[in-house]
């Protein structure tokens, strides 16, 4: 086990390092820069401008310049932001909660309804629920996220007008949880969709699998309910495998919530990175960069230990 786990750390490790590398490199060599915003003011002068890419050390030399970032990264100064000169672990961490807010709930609205939806249509295969489970399956994995956001916001803020239409909160107002929980709403349940497709998918596909085997016979033959043979020993073995999906799929809600936390303004690390990309600003970009890949990495690593722990055969292989 320790050898199957130090395996998979130096891969997370090497996967790391690539993205960094590539995630500089791409940032640093696009047309442009940071300079280039300060550049467009009438007032500033050739000379504060070369002043202020000294500073930035943007002059020096690519390899030079990761090397700094790399070893200020390594060492937890993930360096300032160009936008305000603030340290970028506080410009990230102010943001964290309203993201880890959004993507918890989205991904308990998905995990609870998808894996609901998967067993009935596994229990009913062929049925009308199945048949109408796998289209709207279907049409929610192909709509686009940003334009369900629209949508919603069309639906039920302009034309019935029940629901706020983006922001974590009532600007101006004070604190209540009843009305952050009704802002979260639309956000989280437009995240929450398509995964909810995904979990209803493989939930479907793991319990006919585990329906069709000899003890689910062996308990049906032996009188034991209908309702007992599928929550407490198909379900629990069907649920074996999406220990996997869990693993890939929390990471990926964060690459989903910039586009949501977008379309409804609201104020998390996936907004955070669509104005600092708006900016040029290098650091906070580098740093949600790493912390996403580290989180892809992490739930990876999470799902292989869980797995292992549950099927001994895999760290024997």
């Amino acid at each position: 086990m320790k050898e199957y786990l130090a395996r998979r750390v130096l891969q997370g490790l090497i996967v790391l390092g690539l993205v960094s590398v590539a995630g500089f490199g791409v940032l640093h060599l696009a047309p442009g820069g940071p300079a280039a915003i300060y550049a467009m003011s009438p007032t500033m002068s050739t000379e504060d401008l070369e002043r202020l890419t000294r500073e930035l050390g943007l002059d020096r030399p690519l390899p030079v310049q990761y090397a700094a970032w790399v070893t200020g990264f390594v060492t937890g100064n993930w360096g300032r932001s160009y936008r305000d000169g603030r340290l970028v672990r506080e410009v990230i961490t102010d943001r964290m909660p309203a993201t880890a807010v959004l993507v918890v709930s989205a991904f308990s609205i998905a995990v609870l309804v998808g894996v609901g939806i998967g067993v009935l249509s596994a229990v009913r295969q062929y049925s009308a629920a199945d048949h109408l489970a796998t289209l709207a399956a279907m049409i929610a994995l192909s709509i686009p996220t940003f334009w369900l956001g629209l949508m919603a916001i069309y639906v039920f803020s302009v034309l019935l007008g029940v629901l706020p239409p983006g922001n974590i909160g009532t600007i101006g107002g004070d604190f209540s949880l009843a009305d952050r929980l009704l802002h979260l709403v639309l956000p989280a349940g437009t995240l929450g969709v398509v995964m909810v497709a995904t979990w209803s998918r493989y939930t479907r596909a793991s319990m006919l699998e585990v329906i069709r085997e000899d003890y689910i016979r062996t308990a049906l033959a032996k009188g034991v309910s209908h309702a007992t043979i599928v929550l407490k020993h198909a379900l629990r073995n069907a649920l074996i495998p999406l220990v996997t999906l869990a693993g890939l799929q929390l990471p990926l809600v964060f690459s989903g919530a910039l586009v949501t936390e977008t379309v409804f303004t609201w104020p998390g690390m996936g907004r955070l990175f669509v104005d600092s990309l708006g900016y040029r600003d290098y650091p906070v970009l580098m740093g949600l960069l790493m912390l996403s890949a580290l989180l892809v990495v992490a739930g990876n690593l999470l799902a292989d230990v869980v797995y292992a722990v549950i099927d001994p055969r895999v760290h024997r292989s």
